[in-house]
């Protein structure tokens, strides 16, 4: 919001400059993004009168002017305008100007005429981007002015930035309100002076939807001049509120909803064939709206509507049928109080916004329409002409003021200071608040204007900001410091993401919006959970998975011909679980688990002359998986599985404990033509619960005896998995005490007869070793017939020769 620091001294006159103004105003919540000159700098342009005119005789798009710039003598200055004649007060920058941009002005020859000076058109000023001729000045500007002078060209403009919770601040009277009551000042007002009433037009109106329209305002204004020519201070003030001047009467309007924060409508009488109502649209009814866009309305939308056409987009925006034209000669004032949940998000849905919107949605103020359509009124009156009828007050529901409590005690406990009660009703005073105050409590009714004074927490908030937070002491909080100890089997995010990092995996951060094409392709999911109003289109559900992202990561960067990928993510996950309650960090009915999911695909290690190349398969996941789990890797199992993302026969489900947490494997082939891959990426995902608990290293004493080494071959039947197995192995070894010499066990090799695929060979190898004695011949044959005898017994194995 832009505002005129002339315009809001007119209202309030602080003996501050502008800097300290500014700052007064951003400590006190209303943040002053920038500061700036209504223009920018330049230097020794006045008020000229051109008294001549001639024809310059050797270029026909030229013309030689005589000029009156106030020194008491004429000025002679070649100009291009097409506009320049005689009588026309313009800028003139002398000899030794400086305008902006850096262009200084010289004596100079122009097709052999001497030419002093310059005729300045509005845009080689920096006031406007109008370039089309000279800027005219008023016929009454005195000759010789400083330019500067004459159109107060020094004056500061703030750009505030407001949060949502104060729009009784979107106006140059709320500025002035937090003005005076910082600085303890009395306010200047416009005149809220009825104006004489000399017809007895009106127009019926039917607020039908209170919830809607909670008060109506309006009357009749006829024989105005549409063609009237806005003064120029109007015209400033608009121009430094960044409004363009466009008429009169659209002027006036947006001159007050900027001066007291309430927009209107001017409707044009002679196009409304009857009364007017107010209700929501129905669905399938149509609008054209002034800025010419035809929009579709349904039933959450508010409209004002005559004989069943729709006129206006109620709070929003006008229609373009009503609308005044510089040929009207009566028009139909309107203001209204809309409810700010009636118009809240309505102008997003048609993807465009206005300032009557933006300060509805927020809350305008409700009692002093009345007040604000008299000077609306006076002001239509008093720069077109033309008779006022009646004014139509009609209200229907209008906001409940209940009272807001404040505990002194409490005030000081969260400010912390002890600020008096005294000190407390002076500000409140200052506001203009109404209130008591009984046992140390202060009860406030909160103005028509403050939509946000709700609870004691906004009451201390106004006392902060009048009593001033630079004058809050700055002292520490004084309490008990205790390390907080974490577990150390507790693994959190953080460390999850410098496992991964060590990895070798990249974090990427993807949105939690995903396109609906990746839950049914990569998740299966025909049931996802819907957004609705999503930021994008095609981002229109929350995923349920985090592969989806990672895929597009890797087609990306694939596009820009990136040999090897590698990335990781940790976040949340969305999907149906009607199990979930509602409570403080869960919504009913969805499960929001958090995942670490990977993805890898190119080279399995980057380029380098000892290390052949090849792609990055199956198994080098894996092992990153199991690295990634520790010590609890030996607990994992891998199962094959399919999945609607994966490769049939390339894939398997992850286990701990019984319990599925995640899976991993290559990406369907189906899917890889969709991201224009040539090559499989292979990809996992776990639920971040079983990996935040890791079993903490047990220090071992190391033996000092030799090991010994043993291979065992066998055949045994192609179905049967090598993980079932080493888990007979396994539990072999635990349930037998003269086994505990066996320290491990590994498979190095497999070897299949094509002529009878039914059957495989494995080798194993052992390694055995005692932890107080050289192990002899009979102890090692003794624990490896035991081991052989487990896995004939469980697997019937055939021992190779």
């Amino acid at each position: 919001m832009l505002i005129s620091e002339s315009w809001l001294r007119s209202f309030v006159n602080p003996t501050l400059d502008a800097d300290a103004l500014a700052h007064q105003l951003t400590m006190a919540g209303l943040e002053v993004e920038d500061v700036f000159t209504a223009a920018p700098a330049f230097t020794q342009v006045v008020v000229g009168h051109i008294v001549e005119v001639t024809p310059h005789p050797d270029a026909d798009r030229l013309r030689v002017c005589k000029v009156d710039d106030g020194s008491g003598e004429l000025l002679q200055i070649v100009c291009g305008a097409p506009n320049a004649a005689v009588g026309l007060h313009v800028p003139v920058a002398r000899i030794g100007a400086e305008l902006p941009g850096g262009m200084t002005i010289g004596a100079v020859k122009m097709r052999g005429v001497p030419s002093a000076g310059m005729l300045c058109s509005a845009r080689e000023l920096g006031l406007s981007t109008d370039h089309e001729g000279l800027m005219e000045l008023p016929a009454d500007a005195p000759v010789g002015t400083d330019i500067r002078e004459y159109l107060d060209l020094d004056d500061t403009v703030f750009e505030l930035k407001m949060t949502p919770n104060r729009a009784d601040c979107l106006s140059v009277l709320g500025v002035a309100r937090e003005v005076a009551a910082l600085n303890d000042l009395s306010m200047t007002v416009p005149s809220f002076e009825p104006v004489d009433v000399s017809i007895a037009d009106r127009v019926a109106v039917d607020v039908q939807s209170p919830d809607l329209c909670g008060r109506f305002v309006g009357r009749v204004i006829k024989g105005v001049n549409a063609r009237a020519t806005t003064p120029e201070w109007m015209k400033r003030r608009l121009e430094r509120a960044g409004q363009r001047p466009v008429s009169a009467l659209v002027d006036i309007s947006n001159y007050v909803m900027l001066e007291l924060g309430r927009p209107s409508h001017v409707f044009d009488l002679a196009k409304l064939q009857g009364g007017l109502e107010v209700r929501w649209a129905k669905e399938g009814e149509k609008l054209e709206l002034l800025s010419g866009k035809v929009i579709d309305l349904n039933e959450k939308v508010g409209i004002i509507a005559c004989n069943g056409k729709i006129e206006s987009l109620a709070g929003i925006m006008g229609g373009e049928d009503t609308a005044v034209t510089l040929d009207t000669t009566d028009v139909y004032l309107e203001s209204a109080f809309w409810w700010p949940e009636a118009i809240m998000g309505r102008a997003r849905e048609y993807k465009f916004s206005s300032d009557a919107s933006h300060r509805f949605e927020r809350g305008v103020d409700f009692d002093h329409i009345t007040e604000h359509v008299e000077r609306i009124t006076r002001l239509i009156l008093e720069i077109c002409g033309g008779q006022a009828g009646p004014v139509d007050d009609i209200q229907r529901k209008l906001p409940t003021r209940d009272p807001v409590s404040m505990r002194l005690a409490r005030c000081h406990k969260v400010l912390g200071v002890p600020v008096t009660e005294a000190d407390v009703a002076r500000i409140f005073q200052r506001l203009g608040f109404e209130f008591d105050c009984k046992d140390q409590v202060f009860t406030v009714v909160p103005p028509s204007y403050r939509f946000d004074m709700q609870i004691e927490e906004d009451l201390i908030e106004e006392v902060a900001r009048i009593y001033g937070f630079e004058n809050l002491p700055d002292v520490p909080p004084v309490a008990r410091a205790a390390m907080y100890e974490e577990p150390e089997s507790l693994r959190g995010p953080h460390a999850l993401r410098a496992s991964m990092a060590a990895l070798d995996f990249q974090e990427v951060i993807n949105y939690s919006f995903v396109e609906e094409v990746w839950e049914k392709n990569y998740h299966g999911n025909q049931d996802p959970i819907r957004l609705l109003n999503p930021i994008a289109s095609h981002l229109a559900v929350m995923r349920s998975s985090l592969i989806g992202g990672l895929l597009a990561n890797i087609a990306y960067n694939a596009k820009h011909r990136q040999p090897r990928v590698r990335v990781f993510e940790l976040g949340r996950v969305f999907s149906r679980d009607a199990s979930v309650q509602s409570g403080d960090l869960t919504v009913g009915g969805i499960a929001q688990p958090t995942y670490l999911a990977g993805a890898a695909w190119g080279q399995a290690f980057p380029e380098q002359w000892g290390m052949a190349k090849r792609n990055v398969d199956f198994f080098d996941v894996k092992k990153d998986v199991e690295t990634l789990f520790g010590n609890t890797a030996q607990e994992l199992r891998f199962v094959a599985a399919e999945h609607p993302a994966l490769h049939p026969g390339r894939s398997a489900r992850i286990e701990l404990d019984g319990k599925v947490i995640g899976m991993i494997g290559e990406v369907h082939p189906a899917w890889l033509s969709d991201l224009d891959l040539a090559t499989a990426p292979v990809v996992f995902e776990v639920d971040v619960e079983a990996l935040s608990h890791k079993e903490l290293p047990v220090a071992k004493a190391l033996s000092r005896q030799p090991v010994v080494q043993r291979d065992l071959a066998f055949w045994v039947n192609s179905q049967v998995n090598y993980q079932s197995l080493l888990d007979t192995l396994q539990e072999t070894v635990r349930q037998h005490e003269n086994l505990a010499i066996v320290k491990d066990i590994r498979l190095f090799d497999i070897w299949r007869d094509p002529a009878d695929p039914a059957e495989q060979s494995l080798a194993m190898r052992f390694w055995l070793q005692s932890p107080d004695s050289t192990l002899d011949d009979a102890t090692v044959e003794q624990a490896m017939q035991q081991l052989l005898k487990a896995l004939v017994d469980n697997h019937q194995v055939r021992q190779r020769a």
